[in-house]
């Protein structure tokens, strides 16, 4: 008579089914939640009359939304290694959907600005703790995998603001931070609930040995993809950040700033994808270098060329670009680290990013205001820019072969 198997078998594994079906999940969870850092820039004008406030005051209520996004990454990241990706994205969204909520009553710009942190706080979970949980679902494949969740904010900015846009011209802003309130927490938590199986990773012998065999100690490595990833963002705030303020004081006017922005955008979602594609052949510290050579590269190009014409086809080469810097660190975090560190590592590294970004457009502006052209803004922005070369270069050359991988028993 035969005998049926008491213990079920588990066929979950690395870059199997369950991983690309968890793959189009997070992007999914990552295109609705990331509206937390697209919905200001819409809304701003509409808010500022709302309120009654200068510019500069409806500025810091973006400013904290951003602090909050960073400080998210960092404490979620952490919690992710111990309690797995679920609750963390829950909470999360119960976050992102009532400070929307709470903010479309507010009668303070004050108080409204406060409120952008939990914003930012909740839309964080869809980023570095999502890039870190997809990529213990991957290793062959690990590269596209956490480029392709990464890339969600560029859909999330391709999509929520024609949305945003539409309800505000139809009803005004304080409805638009309603309906996107409700979204949030009505979808982000339930398709939460479809990734809690435990990744592949967690019953390998190899959970504490990294893939890459480096002389930098852990804190090291850490410290350097810090000034990495703070450099590398004080660069790409310059023409992100200023490029509609710099096309304005060529006399091109805000319209053509923003269709540059958004060639910016979809250049830098083809280039996450094609730049994931690469670090799965040739490895993350090879695939920055490349990337952020050709960042800056672009950034030179801003210098002598400010035509029309020259300024699209040279915002679509930036676009191009830099899409293979910011994601690509969460896959040397995995390839140097401990996985089993991996949320709270990727949650630092990304928010040296987010500090970039902000530092980086305070420090544009600043130069701007300093000197009365931009021509100076930009040669800064390289600077940074070759500081996150040298520290890409610090990790290349201190890095040996792949560490030798113990079998699972």
């Amino acid at each position: 008579m035969l005998q049926t198997a008491s213990v079920p078998v588990d066929h979950r594994v690395p870059d199997g089914v369950h991983s690309w079906i968890r793959l189009a999940i997070c992007m999914l969870i990552g295109t609705i939640a990331n509206v937390g850092l697209w919905s200001m820039v819409v809304v701003l004008p509409a808010v500022q009359e709302d309120f009654g406030v200068l510019r500069a005051d409806v500025s810091l209520a973006f400013t904290l939304n951003m602090i909050g996004f960073g400080v998210g990454n960092l404490v979620i990241g952490r919690y992710l290694d111990k309690l797995g990706i679920t609750l963390p994205l829950i909470l999360a969204s119960l976050v992102l959907g009532s400070g929307y909520i709470l903010s479309s009553f507010t009668q303070s710009i004050l108080v409204f600005s406060i409120l952008q942190t939990l914003v930012g706080m909740g839309a964080s979970c869809s980023f570095g703790p999502v890039l870190a949980d997809i990529s213990h679902w991957f290793e062959r494949r690990r590269g596209i995998a956490i480029a392709s969740v990464a890339a969600a904010n560029y859909l999330a900015g391709a999509v929520w603001p024609s949305i945003i846009s539409a309800i505000v011209s139809a009803y005004d802003w304080r409805t638009a931070f309603q309906v996107i309130g409700i979204i949030c927490i009505l979808l982000v938590g339930p398709l939460a609930m479809l990734l809690r199986a435990k990744p592949p990773a967690t019953r390998s012998a190899n959970l504490d040995q990294p893939r890459m065999v480096s002389s930098l100690s852990p804190r090291a490595l850490q410290t350097v993809l810090v000034i990495a990833g703070v450099a590398c963002c004080v660069a790409m705030a310059m023409p992100q950040l200023h490029i509609v303020a710099y096309c304005v004081d060529l006399g091109f006017g805000a319209g053509i700033g923003a269709e540059m922005l958004s060639l910016m955008l979809v250049g830098g979602l083809i280039s996450r994808l094609g730049f994931g594609l690469l670090a799965d052949r040739i490895g993350g510290v090879k695939t920055v270098l490349i990337s952020s050579g050709l960042q800056c590269l672009s950034l030179i190009l801003y210098i002598p060329y400010d035509g029309l014409v020259s300024l699209y086809v040279v915002s679509l080469i930036f676009g191009l670009s830099q899409g293979g810097i910011v994601s690509t660190y969460a896959i040397i975090v995995r390839e140097y680290l401990p996985a089993k560190e991996a949320g709270q590592r990727v949650g630092i590294v990304v928010l040296a990013t987010v500090v970039g970004m902000a530092f980086g457009g305070w420090m544009s502006g600043w130069i701007y205001d300093l000197t009365g052209s931009y021509q100076t803004a930009f040669l800064n922005g390289i600077a940074w820019n070759l500081v996150n070369i040298a520290m890409m270069l610090l990790i290349y050359f201190r890095s040996g072969r792949a560490a030798p991988q113990v079998a699972a028993a």
